[in-house]
């Protein structure tokens, strides 16, 4: 069993560096990670922020998009804000979850046999 375990570990591992890839380590050793959005500009970038800003004061207050001088009459993009939640998405490691998922099952049939 010290075998299994030990294949086990070395295994995932291996599935680690595979799939763990939206989170960073941080270079500053505080134990926090980094991630990364790519913008094809500054312009991008400003508008994503903006974007996001407006989206929030509207959720806090329906009314405040109407009376806002700063919000103007231009409507949310609300797509920019949904593209930019799919940029940081963690697919990669979802689909770890369903490995170590079936390496689990696979371990529980062999301890059960």
């Amino acid at each position: 069993m010290e075998i299994n375990e030990t294949k086990t570990i070395e295994n995932l591992r291996k599935l680690t560096a595979l799939y763990f890839n939206t989170l960073k380590p941080s270079t500053n050793k505080t134990g926090t990670y980094t991630t990364q959005i790519k913008m094809s500009s500054y312009s991008e970038l400003g508008c994503v922020i903006t974007e996001t800003l407006k989206l929030c004061i509207v959720a806090l207050d329906h009314e405040a998009h109407k009376t806002s001088d700063t919000i103007k009459t231009s409507p949310i993009d609300v797509a920019l804000v949904l593209e930019m939640v799919l940029e940081m998405f963690p697919t990669d490691e979802l689909e770890i979850l369903d490995e170590i998922n079936q390496m689990l099952a696979a371990n529980s049939q062999i301890l059960n046999e």
